[in-house]
Order: C-alpha cells, then sequence, then structure tokens
C-alpha cells in the first residue's frame, strides 16, 4: 500500500503546515516582486493543493479542507505574532485555542 492512500491525514497536516508557508511566504514576495520567496511561495502552495487534494481522495472533502485551512490560518496567525509583531491579545489567543480545538473536532468526527 502506498503512503499516500494509507496516511491520509498525514499526507493533509503537510499540506496544511505547507499552506502556512506560502501564506508566510507572501509577506516575503513584496508583491511578488522578489525572485526566491515568489518561487518559495509558487512551489509550497502547488505542493499543498497537490496534497489537499490527495487527502480529499480518501476524506470528506468538507472535513479535509476544513482541517487545511484551520491548520493554514492558525499556523498564519501564530507566525504572523512570531515574526511580524502581530497583535497577541487574549481574545486572539483564545479564537486560536477555539479553532485547534475545532481541528481536532473534525478529525475525530470524520469516518
Amino acid at each position: 500500500m502506498s503512503f499516500f492512500t494509507s496516511s491520509p491525514w498525514i499526507i493533509l497536516v503537510v499540506a496544511g503546515l505547507l499552506e502556512v508557508c506560502w501564506s508566510i511566504g507572501l509577506k516575503y514576495t513584496n508583491g511578488f516582486t522578489r525572485l526566491r520567496p515568489t518561487l518559495f511561495t509558487i512551489a509550497t502552495l502547488t505542493a499543498s493543493m497537490y496534497l489537499l487534494a490527495k487527502a480529499s481522495e480518501s476524506l470528506p472533502i468538507g472535513t479535509a479542507y476544513g482541517v487545511w485551512v484551520g491548520i493554514g490560518a492558525m499556523g498564519a496567525a501564530i507566525l504572523g505574532i512570531v515574526l511580524f509583531d502581530e497583535p497577541a491579545s487574549t481574545a486572539r489567543i483564545g479564537f486560536l485555542a477555539l479553532l485547534l480545538i475545532s481541528i481536532i473536532g473534525l478529525k475525530v468526527t470524520s469516518h
């Protein structure tokens, strides 16, 4: 059995982490005027979408997409706080915790 058919959740998590990479990469492209960050962003976007498509072959699309977006949004928000000095208010951290609970809930309730 191949990796792609035996590990849809691992593939989905990797796709979500790659979504974080390309979304943060956008910040460094300076409107797609910087070559290396632009190539990085395009490569990670392509790989992320490909892996999402592979994971959705075995997982319900609503679950796969929801988890993918959740990982990407959470990772981008956390890295925005760490790398770009974005606000880290109590409310923002609380909503990130709710997002994590939602991602876990989608995993737990999928069949």
